[in-house]
């Protein structure tokens, strides 16, 4: 879907197509008809008070929702009634939270329908009247540019995993990059053989689409800085392997390359807003498919590290493919390596769907992501990155093993998992799992909620 227009007017302008919005204290929402003709959008929030980032963001999102479900097209929206007192944000956040969450709000996946005779649903302009100063206008501009990356994520993500192999998603990655100064280079079979990436490679080798690599490379920073290094898990369908899922279990499987979408498209928003700083996002890309060419579970893996990985259940491949990413990201010297993945189903049992889980390996990191997280709308709720776990990834006939012997702390199994290949880097795992699909109260469209890549760009331009 096209992205919303935004423009701005000192007055209410007339028109029956047009609806404006208007915040009431009430629990009741309703669409009315004005005397001149045009609607209304009465909008019902618990207390003009009590409003908080987090309802704000929300309520925003209610502004476009509501609009798509009475086929409205054309909104006005005082600016001046979304600016409470009671919140510390600048004029530049309003504008930026108001046109990240309506453009959210707004999206829906819409390539394999056939085109309705009425068109599309969805607003298609906003006008914004009031007190909309030069640093509001900016917020609203970079709020298009970070939503419509996120978007893009999306249309990713909710593509069919048919028709988003590896080779396809590495070529998303260098389509995505135009017009910008990153460099985009995609390594396959015989660039990662000579590397010794026996992850990837053991858990591609069951599809016959072969995995690639993908390397990005933004460095708009000063010569020597050390580089932010961004690792996404890149499979684009995941059955299980050999020790395949059940069928309900993998309706949504095409979106197990959810971490690395966001990487792409994080990396691209950070070059378009014009971000200072060295940056890079590593991909692995692989299908984790069952065929007489599969992995199989007591196989051992030897890793680009030289680490070797004892499969015990072909289902846990993500932390696999990681192993050597991360051990990859190693070459840049980064300052910090942040890597996103639908890890594990663990996270989500802990977390419910509110939140991501997030590991860090020291406190000024924990406190970073805790906050931004919180700033940008994109939650995260830590787990404990303890040695005493450390037993639970030992293997017995390899260093460690990919699946442990307990039925407790998954998540934090698969966080210890990746640890032994980034020990000594500061280091921030993401199992965004929980939030990997949207659901209710979250007024987005069905498929892919498009985080946490609000999370990585702030993070990038923090």
């Amino acid at each position: 879907m096209k992205p919303i227009i935004f423009s701005f007017a000192e007055r209410l302008p007339n028109g029956k197509d047009i609806a404006r919005v208007v915040l009431v204290e009430s629990k009741d929402t309703e669409v009315t008809r004005t005397k001149t003709g045009g609607r209304e959008i009465r909008i019902g929030i618990d207390s003009f008070k009590k409003m908080t980032r987090r309802k704000l963001q929300t309520l925003f999102r209610r502004v476009a929702t509501i609009a798509k479900q009475n086929h409205i097209k054309f909104l006005v929206i005082d600016i001046n009634d979304f600016t409470f007192a009671g919140l510390a944000l600048t004029a530049r956040d309003i504008g930026e939270i108001a046109s990240i969450n309506m453009q959210l709000a707004n999206f829906e996946f819409i390539r394999y329908k056939t085109k309705p005779k009425e068109g599309w649903g969805g607003v298609e302009k906003i006008v914004i009247i009031g007190a909309a100063n030069k640093d509001m206008r900016d917020g609203f501009r970079r709020g298009l540019i970070i939503a419509g990356e996120i978007n893009k994520m999306r249309e990713l993500i909710n593509t069919p995993g048919g028709d988003m192999t590896p080779a396809i998603l590495a070529k998303s990655a260098m389509d995505a990059v135009e017009n910008t100064d990153i460099n985009v280079q995609v390594l396959g079979m015989i660039e990662m053989e000579l590397l010794g990436m026996g992850g990837i490679i053991g858990v591609g080798k069951g599809s016959d689409a072969e995995p690639k690599f993908i390397v990005m490379e933004y460095m708009a920073g000063e010569p020597g800085q050390k580089p932010i290094v961004l690792v996404g898990k890149g499979i684009t369908f995941d059955t299980g392997g050999l020790n395949i899922k059940p069928g309900m279990s993998m309706e949504e499987m095409h979106m197990d390359m959810s971490g690395g979408a966001a990487v792409i498209h994080a990396l691209v928003a950070a070059a378009k807003l014009g971000v200072k700083r060295n940056i890079v996002a590593l991909v692995p890309a692989a299908e984790n498919m069952p065929s007489g060419r599969s992995y199989r579970m007591g196989d051992i893996l030897r890793t680009m590290n030289g680490k070797t990985i004892e499969i015990n259940h072909t289902d846990a491949e993500g932390r696999v493919v990681l192993a050597d990413a991360l051990e990859y990201s190693k070459r840049y010297k980064p300052e910090v390596v942040i890597d996103v993945a639908t890890l594990t189903g663990a996270a989500q049992v802990a977390l419910g769907q509110k939140a991501s889980v997030f590991f860090a390996t020291d406190e000024a990191l924990e406190k970073k992501m805790r906050e931004l997280g919180e700033k940008s709308g994109d939650y995260v709720w830590q787990l404990p990155l303890w040695e005493e776990y450390e037993s639970m990834v030992k293997g017995v006939f390899a260093d460690v093993t990919n699946s442990g012997k307990s039925r407790w702390g998954g998540a934090i199994e698969g966080a210890m998992f990746l640890w032994q290949f980034i020990k000594g880097t500061p280091w921030v795992h993401i199992d965004m799992a929980p939030r990997m699909s949207s659901t209710d109260g979250d007024f987005l469209a069905k498929g892919s909620t498009g985080e946490p890549m609000r999370l990585l760009v702030a993070f990038l331009e923090s």
